[in-house]
């Protein structure tokens, strides 16, 4: 009997322990982005490297509505697949149908973007993350201490946590660090027009050419939407005031740029960038800059034919109006930024730039829409 006992023991051990070295192997195994040839990869921090496993968990998170306070909202509420993971909507809406005062942004290609947020009052992926759990508009949570002691009553994460990260208690660094991973891998970068770039006449139609002829010389749209070979997201990173934040500021903005200069922690920013009025200050809540009063993050343009409405305030409902926007000058205001001014396009020419921009769709937002049909709850 004893030497029975022995050999299933050593049976046990010889099975369930390679296995066990393989499962952790497994959440470890470096997750190597997939991009195509001459594609600059974007900055990964260092105390945040990629993997399978933090990819795994992050996706998870990204679409468990149990992150809210309420269990309604989950970070694909505002950024789902199947709506080129924006939401549609002209604001975010969050717990209890509030809305706030922006629009959601896409999370495509987010990952090669140098600040987060229409006001990029966060640098990386991994600060923007944990801003909207807590947000009272938002998600709702009452801190983050208060979402980690929900989370950490839920076995499956504290299983995954362990796996992933090996931390017994995990923390909100932690769920942001997840998050920020699973993000890093939506890109796509197939559409017509790179291929159009690559050689291949016939990828785009006539109307389209015209279109990114218009672009780079009387539409002056390169001005802050200029194409890089080795950075295809048409947009300088930069931010500037076109006039849509001065349309609701009118004589509002000493009182406003008051509170602004209050604002000491990222959750009062947070909180003025969700304000009716404060949002409006835009790059200025962050840098306190007078120069940047109503200045906003120039979007990037891949993909933009999936993410209407619109502007920050998702005030224009299609692409046709945004570049009618544009062509009457933008809104004139003190601080309008100096390259806005009316172009004189004709109508003709307004839709050879729409063609232009549907060219940039990637056919992979499908495949995207079928892979996370079943994480949709």
């Amino acid at each position: 009997m004893a030497k029975i006992k022995k050999f299933l023991l050593t049976l046990f051990f010889a099975l369930i322990i390679p296995f066990q070295v393989f499962a952790v192997d497994e959440f470890s195994t470096p997750y190597v982005l997939d991009l195509p040839q001459g594609i600059l990869p974007p900055i990964i921090p260092d105390n945040n490297p990629l993997t399978k496993g933090k990819v795994m968990l992050g996706r998870k998170l990204y679409f468990d509505k149990r992150l809210s306070a309420d269990n309604t909202i989950s970070c694909a509420t505002c950024h789902d697949p199947r709506l080129g993971f924006a939401d549609g909507k002209p604001v975010g809406e969050g717990i209890n149908g509030q809305k706030g005062a922006r629009n959601s942004p896409t999370t495509l290609n987010a990952a090669f973007f140098d600040f987060q947020f229409w006001d990029g009052r966060s640098a990386t992926l991994e600060e923007q993350a944990k801003q909207p759990i807590v947000n009272p508009i938002e998600m709702g949570m009452k801190s983050h201490d208060v979402l980690i002691k929900k989370l950490r009553g839920i076995k499956e994460y504290v299983d995954l946590f362990k796996k992933v990260f090996g931390a017994e208690k995990f923390t909100i660094d932690h769920v942001a660090q997840a998050i920020a991973s699973f993000e890093r891998t939506l890109i796509l970068l197939d559409s017509p027009f790179y291929r159009f770039i690559a050689g291949d006449e016939n990828a785009i139609s006539e109307s389209a050419k015209r279109g990114w002829a218009l672009f780079n010389s009387k539409a002056r749209c390169n001005t802050c939407h200029g194409f890089s070979s080795s950075f295809p997201f048409f947009t300088d990173n930069k931010f500037h005031n076109i006039g849509i934040g001065a349309k609701h500021l009118k004589d509002k903005f000493d009182d406003l740029a008051r509170t602004a200069q209050e604002a000491k922690t990222i959750e009062d920013l947070d909180n003025l960038a969700l304000g009716k009025d404060s949002s409006e200050l835009g790059r200025f809540i962050v840098t306190k800059k007078k120069s940047d009063i109503g200045a906003f993050k120039t979007s990037g343009l891949t993909n933009i034919a999936l993410t209407a409405p619109y502007m920050h305030d998702g005030s224009e409902r299609t692409l046709e109006s945004v570049i009618e926007f544009y062509n009457r000058g933008g809104e004139p205001n003190p601080f309008l930024d100096g390259g806005i001014r009316p172009l004189g396009l004709s109508n003709n020419e307004v839709k050879d730039l729409v063609e232009f921009m549907k060219a940039l769709t990637s056919s992979g937002i499908e495949k995207f829409k079928e892979e996370f049909s079943g994480d949709l709850k």
